[in-house]
Order: structure tokens, then sequence, then C-alpha cells
């Protein structure tokens, strides 16, 4: 299922289509990606159609059903996957919801994550052990950033008793790419059952992908950060082979099949099970435009090369100012570049003052910058000048 793209506009054509790009320097796409005016149009259009058409109506139902299809078919395109295993979901959160709540847990189960996972995964784990009484705990992955093995650190600290391991392909605070192929291959010789849940939300938008190949069970991504579709709609995949070993929490009319009364019979046959009701379907309709306006630059392959370009341009002119220091001892293979110095708050806030956009990280504290395929070198440069402008008053 690969695609390829001509690139049909250059860099800068293709950016005069983002509003929030042509009065900012945008750092923050790990955050939140900007909407670029295609996306923002048919958004705008698909609500006008609709009550055009008649909310609710017959003719109205129909035309849903082609836009929500076409946005199931444009994100399994992106991931090489068959669109049957696409559950269309509002956000990660709710992807790794979906997967983590699915299991018919037991006191005294595992559950394993790494020590880089977002709060909402912890939350949830944090959840699971109250409801039904099974134990969680972390593995050190924070300590490989640089040396070490992040497969042995995740193999030492499986158990008898692990049902699923949580992890990130991306890890969201360090930028860390973690060898997922491999991470995956490894867990399943030394525990074949277990379920492997991926937190997406850093690498689908960034690196080309296969999720097939991967051998992943669940793949829990967004469309409103790298791909720069609308916040509210993202997705979760889930292998064949894992689709019968989870079963849906929320229930909802998008999820069943029913009889000729209307009586639910049972799940549907594929990811929708996972799918509960009525959504806001013209952002189904933006995320199908987003990925089709990135594709006249390039294909995933080009947009990856030149974000890898980028971010090891970043890192090495950061490194190069007094008092910065990057997380990564070499350069990063993500667009997320993290690093640390003194009054990390007040460096953020005085970059956005001077509309430059970067995140301030709790754990570890630090300051995340992200590169898109969309930033300028130019901007680059602007960034770290301000940066070193700043930290040479303090």
């Amino acid at each position: 299922m690969t695609h390829s793209s001509v690139k049909t506009q250059t860099l800068e054509e293709h950016r005069q289509q983002f509003p929030a790009l042509q009065n900012k320097l945008y750092f923050n796409y790990g955050g939140q990606g900007p909407l670029s005016q295609p996306a923002l149009d048919a958004i705008q259009s698909a609500y006008i159609e609709v009550q055009e058409i008649g909310p609710f109506t017959g003719a109205s139902n129909k035309w849903i059903t082609q836009q929500v299809e076409g946005a199931r078919d444009a994100i399994a395109t992106e991931l090489n996957v068959a669109s049957s295993t696409i559950t269309l979901t509002d956000s990660v959160s709710t992807g790794c919801n979906i997967a983590l709540w699915g299991i018919n847990w037991k006191a005294g189960d595992h559950l394993l994550l790494s020590d880089c996972e977002h709060p909402s995964v912890i939350a949830t784990a944090q959840q699971l052990q109250r409801r039904f009484g099974i134990e969680f705990s972390t593995c050190p992955i924070l300590e490989t950033l640089n040396a070490g093995d992040p497969i042995a650190a995740v193999l030492e600290h499986l158990r008898p008793q692990t049902k699923m391991l949580a992890i990130s392909h991306i890890l969201w605070n360090t930028g860390q790419v973690l060898p997922l192929q491999s991470l995956i291959q490894a867990c399943r010789q030394q525990k074949p059952e277990i379920l492997i849940l991926v937190d997406a939300a850093q690498s689908v938008g960034v690196l080309p992908l296969s999720l097939a190949e991967l051998d992943v069970d669940c793949y829990a991504f967004t469309g409103h950060k790298w791909w720069c579709g609308p916040d509210g709609l993202g997705g979760l995949y889930v292998s064949p082979n894992a689709l019968e070993k989870l079963e849906p929490t929320y229930m909802g009319w998008r999820g069943v099949t029913v009889s000729s009364s209307g009586y639910p019979t049972g799940w549907q046959p594929d990811g929708r099970r996972f799918e509960i009701a009525t959504s806001a379907y013209p952002l189904f309709v933006g995320l199908t435009a987003a990925l089709k306006h990135q594709q006249q630059w390039g294909t995933a392959q080009d947009r990856y090369q030149r974000i890898l370009q980028l971010s090891q341009k970043l890192w090495q002119q950061m490194r190069q100012i007094p008092g910065i220091h990057c997380l990564r001892s070499a350069p990063p293979e993500s667009g997320l570049v993290s690093f640390q110095c003194a009054e990390h708050r007040k460096l953020v806030q005085d970059l956005e003052h001077h509309q430059m956009m970067v995140r301030l990280i709790a754990d570890p504290q630090c300051v995340r910058a992200c590169v898109h395929y969309l930033t300028l070198d130019s901007e680059i440069d602007q960034l770290t000048a301000q940066i070193s402008q700043i930290m040479s008053t303090r």
C-alpha cells in the first residue's frame, strides 16, 4: 500500500498556505501543528455543505459515511495498512485508553511502561491498578538516551504476569526514537502472548511508517500534531491478531451491528467496533485535506529527511551557546530537540515574547523545540540567535 508523491510546490509556496506561520517562528509541532488554508477551507465548506444538505437526513448520512471512510482510507494509506485496522478517535489518549481498558485484567496482572510515558498513560495505569488490582511498573528508558540498550532495559523488567507493554515510538520529552521493530521482536521471543501498545503521538507524521511490518498490536496517534490536521481527530491501529484480544469499553451505534429492527446484535468486525457515536464530521474532511496538502511537497521519506537535516542543524547550533545543554549527545533522529538551561520557564516566556514558540517540559526539566519539514533554515538561525542573546544577559 505504499504511495509516492512528486513535489508540485516549492517550500516557500507551500508555507504561504499556513496562516499561523506568517507572523511567528513556530517550534511546537509536537504540541500542535498549524492548519493549512486548504484544510481550514475544507472544514468550513463541509460544515456549510451539511447544513445545505440538511442535518440528520438520508442524504447527509450518506455524505458523512463517505467522508469518514475517506479519512480512514487516507490515514491507512499513510501508515501502509488496511483501512479495516483503523479506529477513528479524537486523540492519542483515547486510543491508548481503548487498548488499555480493552484487556480483561485480573488482580496480579502486570502492565509495563517506560519511565518516559505521557501523564495520560500513567494516569490510566493508576486507575487500572485501583479498579482491578493490577500491578504496573516502569523500565528505565530515560537513561538510555545517549548510552545503553533500551531493548535490554525493557526485557529486564518483563515479568511472567506481564500482559501488556505500553511504550512510545518517539519519546515525547527527549525525542529519542526507540528501535521499535527490534524491541517488539525481542519481547515476543520472551513472551509470545504479550500485547504491545505504542503511543505514537510524536512518530506519526515524522517517521515513514509501515505498521504491519513493525508487528505492533496497537498504535495510537493523532492528526493534529505532525500531520497538521484539525485538533479533535486521531486514530488507533489495531492489528488483526490483537483485534480479538481486546473488547470495547464504551459502546455506541457506530461500533455495533444491528438487526432489521435496530436491536444491537454484536460488534463491528473491524476497527469500527471501538468507535462510539456522533463526531464533528467536517474534521474528517479537514484531515483528509491536510494529508493531501502535505503530499504536494513530497513523500513521507522526503519530509523525514528534511526534518533530520533541520534537527541536526538546530542541535549543532544549540550546542554552541554557552549555558545550553542539549539532552542528546548525538544528532537527533526526530524533530524534537530538547535542551536544558537556567530558568527554563523564563526562557520559554522570553522567546514567546519575541513570537518564537517552544515548550516547557517538566520531566526531565527542559525546553523542547520541534522542527518540521515546514521549518526554514533561517528560522533556526533566528531562534538560536535569540536564545544566545537571552543567555548572554543572564
